[in-house]
């Protein structure tokens, strides 16, 4: 046992093969994280990888061709006719939220295309545009992220992964899915050969993956994330998700003291949110009767844009030490750009792709 073991790990001790290497001269694979919060899109640059984002979300006001022609004026304001209104989408949406005191709209909701929003789909299409370039060549890779399935809608993860599939192959792409955790892991881990817990803590979900040289053993995922917090704080407080998400990323201290009622209601959610997350994964990989054997002590990264406020790691590892975990974690440290992290990995995979 012994002996398979350290062939298992032998390959962690050697030097990796550069991954641009993977890639066959003039191709550009396309990495993207769709997210309930953001879309980010990864690809190779030169010699480094250039992300680009959209806001997901969107906020309709009423038509008129003054108003059309003054928008259209402005390069950075993506939109779109729908009847009697503008939609406005993509990162100027929270400006126009804020200029008119209004909730922005999402075509995703708990990681997933929103089954209650009319205009989700044609909006994510049009952001989805704004990111996704032509490819260069037939078949082009484009591994796009996907969470796991959360309990009871199994059904929904399959028309949402379908429906991304099938869109960026009408654009001429070779569309993959990837895993969030998995990406995660991919962007954060090679020097590790794959193998640790990656957790992308999103607007719309936490997903956390247990991956070995690689290969899944465990991928969670809980609809309690950014927005459960946005929306929890708001109605806490008396105010506007879309105020407490603008506060929330101008600068959460959650190592320093609350100075106010909104603060104080941003570390209740928080804490609930992490200790949530944690419980989730423990019961999970508890749960399973059989992991690869390692006698290694195993990663986890931290990602997502909910898990950028400082503090958000050492709260992480309270909850984690403060209860048996089923396997032995070496550290847990914040992903070098919790931002782009997923989109980075699903570049990676779109890179293995031959």
């Amino acid at each position: 046992m012994a002996e398979s073991k350290d062939h298992l790990w032998k390959a962690q001790d050697d030097a990796p093969e550069p991954l641009e290497d993977l890639v066959k001269t003039g191709a550009h694979p396309l990495g993207l994280d769709v997210g309930t919060s953001k879309v980010v899109a990864a690809r190779r640059d030169s010699k480094d990888v250039a992300c680009s984002f959209q806001l997901n979300a969107f906020i309709p006001v009423p038509y008129s061709p003054v108003t059309e022609r003054t928008i259209a004026q402005q390069s950075e304001i993506h939109h779109f006719r729908d009847g009697g209104e503008i939609v406005i989408f993509g990162s100027a949406t929270d400006r126009f939220a804020n200029m008119f005191n209004a909730e922005t709209r999402r075509t995703m909701a708990d990681g997933l295309i929103n089954p209650n929003e009319k205009l989700a789909w044609p909006v994510l299409e049009q952001i989805l545009k704004t990111l996704v370039p032509k490819p260069t060549a037939a078949n082009e890779v484009l591994a796009f992220s996907v969470p796991a399935a959360p309990p009871g809608r199994e059904a929904q993860l399959t028309y949402h992964e379908a429906t991304l599939r099938k869109f960026l192959q009408s654009m001429g792409y070779r569309a993959m899915a990837i895993n969030e955790g998995l990406a995660v892991i991919f962007s954060e881990l090679e020097d590790h050969n794959f193998s640790g817990i990656g957790v992308s803590c999103g607007g719309g979900m936490c997903n956390a993956t247990l991956a070995f040289l690689s290969i899944p053993s465990i991928m969670v995922s809980l609809p309690k994330a950014g927005d459960f917090i946005d929306r929890s704080v708001g109605e806490a407080v008396g105010e506007h998700a879309t105020r407490v998400k603008v506060i929330k990323e101008e600068g959460l201290d959650l190592t320093r003291s609350p100075r106010d009622k909104l603060e104080k209601a941003l570390h209740i959610y928080y804490e609930d949110v992490v200790e949530t997350l944690v419980e989730t994964l423990r019961g999970a990989i508890s749960q399973v009767d059989s992991l690869p054997k390692t006698d290694r002590a195993l990663p986890i990264v931290l990602s997502g844009g909910t898990a950028k406020p400082r503090g958000f790691r050492e709260l992480f590892e309270r909850a984690l030490r403060s209860r048996r975990f089923p396997v032995e974690i070496s550290e847990i440290r914040m992903s070098a750009d919790p931002l782009t992290s997923t989109a980075r990995g699903a570049h990676i995979a779109a890179m293995f792709e031959k």
